[in-house]
């Protein structure tokens, strides 16, 4: 009952102001053509989900230990996302909201917050401030951005989810030349932790400073970035992207994290710290052929990832307590497993070398507003790897309909081996207004 009523909610908050503007009448008002000084828009998304669940995978185990399930396990999403501003002068406001609404086999739930709100204020058209909570978009990678400092990461399965934010106070300072160099910006960001306060970025009763430096030098876009502070160890990096050709272009970044610190379980199942600078860094091009099919490929290495071995010490880790569980009732391993995996462990990928490869074809065979995907995530170490095909409709003035399924293929002690599901099917309806 709960399921349905989700259901039925949502849907009519999809159709509800198409619904509305069907009923409308035409009339042509010459206000409507000037720029108004605030805006409001927002997107309802109703989602379903159906997992088909692996029970000897380790992930199974962890979240199932006392919860068993069948085969399937079927879920319910929704998202309602609501934006406005108001500018007036060199003063604007700008504020979107997320709520997600789930409905699992534990329940149902709902979360709200701000991704963004924050206030801007332009006194020149060289300089720009800004305070409040923001999403900065740092980094050139379309799946992964290791020089994205001062934002949180991209979930690679589906890579241009809108992200939140975090509060901060920053700036952009921009000055045009002529010459090889073009463009040049600064954008200084303080970034502060504290209770309720950006606490879940790292330490807190932490002031953070973080800088890009943004030259656009012979047609390249180039990033050099900092991040120092108490909250996190101190990292640089820089990222660029490139026009090779009309169709091709190319990108990169690289980071340098000092003093990185990861909890490492032995053979034995004991913890130990492990210290050490990483450099993670990623390369890709994006290619756009004369009919229209779009190529994205990128290479990721991950230092602060787990090796092969480290990986299957948890794995084993989680399978000793599964045993222990059910032998004795004593879940005291697997909770210790569950807080591993909430932190380092439990990351989309939480290992180091990875390689990415979309395919999208846009109206193929003259379908018009279709486009079929086709995405490929593999672990370069264990061979384990996601094969996600999909399609999106668009036909429907505002309205997005897009059904993906994934298929997770991998052997005993891999990554994706080793999670619970062995397919998800996920069908997708958005409505923008």
């Amino acid at each position: 009952m709960k399921k349905c009523r989700l259901a039925i909610g949502l849907l009519f908050c999809l159709f509800l102001p198409a619904m509305g503007a069907a009923g409308e009448s035409y009339t042509f008002d010459p206000a409507e053509i000037e720029k108004k000084p605030y805006h409001l828009g927002g997107y309802v998304e109703f989602k379903p989900l159906l997992f088909g669940l692996d029970r000897e995978a380790a992930f199974y185990k962890l979240r199932f230990y006392n919860a068993p399930q069948g085969q399937t396990l079927p879920e319910w999403n929704g998202r309602v996302q609501l934006e406005g501003s108001y500018e007036r002068g060199f003063y604007r406001v700008y504020a979107r909201t997320n709520t997600d609404l789930k409905d699992t086999y534990a329940g149902t739930s709902e979360r709200t917050v701000f991704h963004e709100a924050y206030v801007s204020v332009k006194p020149s058209s060289s300089l720009k401030v800004e305070t409040g909570k923001k999403v900065m978009r740092w980094g050139k990678g379309y799946a992964w951005s290791p020089a994205a400092f001062v934002d949180r990461p991209k979930d690679p399965d589906d890579p241009e989810l809108a992200l939140e934010g975090y509060i901060v106070a920053t700036a952009d300072y921009i000055k045009s030349f002529d010459g090889p160099l073009k463009t040049f910006s600064f954008t200084p960001v303080l970034l502060p932790v504290y209770e309720n306060v950006n606490d879940g970025f790292g330490t807190r009763n932490q002031m953070n400073v973080a800088g890009r430096f943004y030259f656009l030098l012979y047609d390249t876009d180039i990033d050099l970035l900092f991040l120092t502070g108490g909250s996190r160890t101190d990292r640089y990096g820089v990222d660029f992207s490139r026009n090779i050709s009309t169709n091709l272009e190319i990108h990169g970044e690289f980071a340098y994290i000092r003093n990185h610190q990861k909890n490492v379980l032995d053979a034995a199942g004991k913890s130990r710290l492990v210290e050490g600078d990483a450099r993670s860094y990623l390369a890709g091009i994006r290619y756009l052929t004369t009919f229209d099919l779009t190529t994205i490929v990128e290479y990721y290495h991950n230092d602060t990832g787990f090796g092969g071995d480290d990986m299957k010490n948890y794995y084993a880790f989680i399978d000793r307590g599964y045993e222990l569980y059910n032998a004795t009732g004593n879940a005291s391993t697997l909770v210790n497993a569950q807080t591993m995996a909430e932190g380092a462990y439990g990351r989309s990928n939480s290992m180091r070398d990875y390689l990415y490869v979309r395919l999208s074809q846009k109206e193929p065979f003259d379908i018009l507003y279709l486009t079929p995907a086709l995405t490929w995530m593999t672990n370069l170490e264990d061979k384990s790897f996601s094969l996600t095909p999909e399609l999106l409709y668009t036909g429907i003035t505002n309205l997005e309909l897009r059904f993906r399924t994934t298929f997770i293929i991998g052997a005993k002690n891999t990554e994706f081996g080793e999670k619970q599901n062995d397919y998800r099917i996920e069908f997708r309806i958005g409505y923008y207004f």
